[in-house]
């Protein structure tokens, strides 16, 4: 059974900085790209940043290149993403899926970024 098993959300002040995680298991992790998603409130679920399944090229969304960084560790199946100089628009459930979905998703992370 596929599962993504996001964490490391939670409640930060603008400008602060978190670090998700995704534990992934029940297919070969190292065989796919990754990707983050997130879907704030009232908003369509988007697509944040990719890594390929080597990890030797990302891609992100507009809005937060420069300040989050997509990782992953083949060994332990799991991706990461480093989020730095949040800002409230970055306030969303965040969720990590394979390229393209084919298997359905996990219960996400909570990012809510608020003086």
């Amino acid at each position: 059974q596929v599962q993504f098993a996001e964490s490391g959300g939670g409640l930060v002040q603008p400008g602060g900085s978190l670090r998700l995680s995704c534990a992934t298991s029940g297919f070969t992790f190292r065989a796919y790209p990754m990707r983050w998603y997130r879907q704030g409130p009232g908003k369509e679920r988007e697509m944040v940043a990719h890594i390929s399944f080597v990890g030797n090229r990302t891609i992100y969304t507009d809005s937060v290149k420069g300040r989050f960084t997509i990782s992953r560790d083949n060994a332990k199946n799991t991706v990461y993403l480093q989020m730095n100089s949040l800002k409230p628009d970055d306030t969303a459930v965040y969720y990590c899926n394979v390229h393209p979905p084919k298997w359905g998703w996990g219960q996400g992370t909570q990012v809510t970024v608020s003086s």
